[in-house]
């Protein structure tokens, strides 16, 4: 069984940064891959960014260049570092891990944490 807890959420203005942080507990890989998504009032659920140890990061093209997804193994947590933030980001913020146990793979979620930008 796998936690995430997230935490760094918050209210700041546009242009302003946030640091959200997502740690985990229990068995995972450094190849698991392990991200971000964000859900805002009345949308989907949609990729932030996500990262493994065998390929370059991935991110959403309406984030590329604003935001940075980190990873640190030794903790098993992984970070996002969004920087000039805008409106379009509010969102609650969800951190996600795929824990690749062949034949089979578990998803889990953390809690979320609410990021509001504020114009």
């Amino acid at each position: 069984q796998v936690q995430l807890v997230e935490s760094g959420g918050g209210l700041v203005q546009a242009g302003g940064s946030l640091r959200l942080s997502c740690a985990a507990s229990g068995i995972i890989s450094d190849t698991d891959p392990m991200g971000w998504y964000r859900q805002a009032p009345g949308k989907q659920r949609e990729l932030v960014a996500t990262i493994t140890s065998r390929a370059s990061p991935n991110y959403a093209d309406s984030v590329k260049g604003r935001f940075t997804i980190s990873r640190d193994n030794a903790k098993s947590t992984v970070y996002l570092q969004m920087n000039n933030l805008k409106p379009d980001d509010t969102a609650v913020y969800y951190c996600h891990t795929l824990v690749i146990q062949f034949p089979r793979s578990y998803n889990y979620w953390g809690q979320g944490t609410q990021v509001t930008v504020s114009s």
